[in-house]
């Protein structure tokens, strides 16, 4: 008998509204509920319980929920304060808890339905984003020692002062893995409308193969490169608590990826996985000074404007004691940070400032870049064949990624895949 933690997305829960406005008030926007849905993970729940084992389930909110909830909250004020996003848009799990109680207790699957104050899912004091300090197990442990099915609210917890917190997008992943670890389960499932974690996304490139295994880090790298089947934040909390993940499809009952300690084998693999990013914008500070603090003085300055920088090149100086710095933020911040770069260039007596918010960062992922050489040369090859052309570069131990015009980067997903496709994680997996 296992101990298990089960997590469904809003998709797995509810339909996406089908209108493309997204005004508060058009009936076509937000979620749509679907009983059958919620019906199938009672199922599935079920199916689970009758080979033994003790399930605590957590949900997301239904759908594209929190999206709409937004939506109404700007329609009534641009800027609303943090406090009332999250009363808001904490609502949608809580309708999802409950929907999901009846459903279990329909299927004759004994259920109890829990809020993260409930719970006892204790925060930072911070709203939008808050971290988890601790989670108190008692209500858990009495419901599974009564039989019951857990069915707990992601995405939210509570202050010692008893407000009401969120964790930020994909904070219902978190809550799976925090969950999981609190209770010491043995694995924590995450039910998708995918089959797994890929090479890289099968709609660009049909080539690209289901992965059975990959560790921790390389499912951290292609989360924080843009694959978007695990939050990052969530599989971080995996890897420092040793929480086993399953990623899995909750349209059938075949196996998925598992997400785990990195394994020997592993390395036998140069590249695990192709991640892209489109999301990206590219800023170059020109001409600027050659002198000690002017880095500090760019990014501090970005920094404290709350600006996330990716990726940075800093030219060598020339002969007159300038150089250039590049550098990429998010397309959420292109603007902001663009107006940044040109009052530090004013400060800093620098040349000009140029912007590019039409770029894209490919990604080459797997552990085996640490014992295999020329992984660098075979990438940019194919890049090259492809007549694509690299405006900046960037590597860890196990990640090699490049800034490209945006309108070249499916081809250049698929000539990266096609140059490492024959390994053995690529061919040995099918989809």
């Amino acid at each position: 008998m296992a101990l298990i933690v089960q997590k469904y997305g809003g998709d797995a829960l509810g339909d996406k509204g089908k209108g493309k406005s997204r005004k508060a008030n058009d009936p076509l926007f937000g979620a749509q509920f679907i009983p059958e849905k919620y019906k199938k993970i009672a199922e599935i729940v079920k199916r689970s319980r009758g080979q033994g084992h003790q399930v605590v389930v957590t949900v997301s909110a239904m759908g594209d929920a929190t999206d709409r909830m937004l939506a109404m909250a700007k329609s009534l004020m641009p800027e609303p304060p943090a406090r009332e996003l999250d009363m808001l848009m904490s609502t949608g799990e809580q309708q999802s808890i409950a929907l999901m109680a009846l459903a279990l207790e329909a299927a004759g699957v004994p259920a109890r339905s829990l809020t993260g104050l409930q719970v006892g899912i204790l925060t930072e004091n911070i709203f939008g984003k808050a971290r988890i300090r601790e989670i108190s197990t008692e209500k858990l442990s009495t419901a599974l020692d009564e039989g019951r099915t857990p069915v707990v609210a992601g995405f939210q917890g509570t202050t010692e002062d008893s407000e009401l917190t969120t964790l930020g997008r994909g904070g219902s992943d978190i809550t799976a893995v925090a969950l999981a670890a609190a209770i010491n389960a043995d694995i924590c499932e995450f039910y998708k409308d995918v089959d797994g974690i890929f090479t890289t996304d099968p709609r660009i490139c049909p080539t690209a193969r289901k992965i059975e295994r990959i560790s921790y880090d390389e499912m951290l790298e292609l989360a924080s490169l843009g694959a978007g089947v695990l939050q990052s934040r969530s599989v971080e909390f995996a890897k420092n608590y040793g929480v086993t993940l399953h990623v899995r499809s909750y349209l059938h009952d075949e196996p998925g990826t598992f997400v785990v300690p990195e394994e020997p084998e592993m390395e036998d693999v140069v590249v695990s996985g192709v991640a892209f990013n489109r999301g990206e914008a590219k800023i170059a500070l020109l001409e600027v000074p050659d002198r000690p603090g002017i880095a500090a003085e760019v990014f501090g300055r970005l920094g404290a404007a709350g600006i996330v920088v990716d990726m940075i090149i800093q030219d060598i100086a020339r002969e007159d004691d300038l150089n250039d710095i590049t550098f990429t933020v998010s397309h959420s911040d292109y603007e902001k940070a663009l107006e940044l770069a040109e009052g530090l260039r004013q400060d800093l007596k620098a040349g000009r400032v140029i912007g590019d918010p039409s770029i894209a960062k490919v990604s080459a992922v797997g552990v085996g870049m640490r014992s295999h050489a020329e992984v660098a040369s075979r990438m940019f090859k194919a890049l090259g064949d492809a007549g694509i052309n690299i405006q900046m570069i960037s590597t860890s131990e196990i990640k090699i990624s490049c800034v490209i015009d945006e309108k070249q980067l499916e081809d250049a997903v698929r000539a990266i895949h096609k140059a490492f496709e024959s390994d053995k994680r690529f061919v040995g997996n099918e989809s």
